[in-house]
């Protein structure tokens, strides 16, 4: 998790710099659902890159926004998955979701 002195002065600015790309948002609106592996993702992501994948999971979960299990199986199964701070981000994508709903509606 970063560090207070690290982040930005405006609340606003704090979310955007945890969540505000493109694939983040993605990634979390798809862990809303369910636990998913990085293959799941990779393929539902349609565009994003092994590479920017592999680092927007690692961000988010050095942010605490996500949690990786590591499974002891052979071959190993990790699945990542929303943890509590990042559960607490839902209201957030449903309030997206709605926004962007009401926007294509006016757009006919």
């Amino acid at each position: 998790m970063r560090k207070k002195e690290d982040l930005p002065n405006c609340p606003v600015a704090t979310t955007v710099s945890m969540i505000g790309n493109k694939w983040k948002l993605l990634i979390i609106r798809n862990l809303i659902s369910r636990p998913w592996r990085f293959n799941e993702l990779q393929r539902d992501l349609e565009g994003i890159s092994q590479k920017v994948l592999t680092d927007s999971l690692r961000s988010m979960e050095a942010d605490g926004i996500i949690t990786r299990t590591v499974y002891p199986e052979v071959p190993p199964r990790v699945e990542y998955a929303l943890s509590e701070l990042g559960k607490s981000l839902c209201p957030v994508i449903e309030e997206m979701k709605k926004w962007g709903l009401m926007y294509k509606e006016l757009a006919k």
